[in-house]
């Protein structure tokens, strides 16, 4: 298997790399991923649940990040056991380039190999497999680093205009109620006279 696909990240090129190099971040964005946990320099221990086609397993694997030229590019190897589901490995490279201050490039080469039972399903249920989660990494990577910073202060503010604007709605809703209530009683007692009338009316006919 072979992926190669490039993303416009809404973060200058520095705090992408930085991002890309934490493991908050990066459990917060891999699709399924249980736990990731640094295994010497470079290198982690990733615990992570897939399904490729009809195929769902528990896997286990190891990141190694190799050729490392901060902020602008690495490789990384990796391989994993999915115990009966079979196993995978291969290799990355990662670049990124500056797009103005606040935007980043990353563009990413990947090869794979996989064995056991993931090999038996097909390289189009793979590839599309890898392309979803790949997608969905980088969907959730471009929310996570568009937030850094900003997501405390804002939500705040959005909480608190809510609620304004809830309870604007609420003083502004309060009149015509009122009214409603006013025109109802009005109309009520408009037609009791009408209706005392039509009685006397129909009770003068016998």
């Amino acid at each position: 298997m072979e992926l190669t696909e490039t993303q416009m990240l809404p973060l200058a090129q520095q705090r992408t790399w930085d991002a890309l190099n934490d493991t908050d971040v990066l459990r917060a964005c891999i699709p399924g991923c249980e736990s990731i946990e640094p295994d010497g320099e470079h290198a982690y221990l990733v615990v992570l649940s897939a399904a490729v086609g009809p195929v769902k397993a528990r896997f286990k694997g190891r990141l190694q990040q190799t050729d490392i030229d901060a902020p602008n590019s690495y490789n990384v190897v990796f391989e994993g056991q999915g115990g009966a589901a079979g196993f995978a490995k291969g290799s990355a490279r990662v670049t990124l380039e500056p797009d103005g201050d606040t935007a980043t490039k990353l563009t990413y080469t990947a090869s794979a190999q996989v064995g056991g039972k993931l090999a038996q399903i097909g390289s189009r249920l793979i590839d599309g497999a890898a392309r979803k989660i790949a997608g969905e990494f980088f969907k959730r990577f471009g929310a996570q680093v568009a937030g850094v910073g900003e997501g405390e202060g804002e939500g705040d503010g959005e909480g608190a205009t809510t609620a304004d604007d809830d309870e604007a709605a609420a003083t502004e809703a309060a009149p015509p109620n009122t009214e409603s209530t006013d025109a109802a009683d009005a109309e009520s007692g408009g037609d009791a006279p009408k209706r005392k009338k039509s009685w006397k009316a129909w009770i003068s006919k016998f």
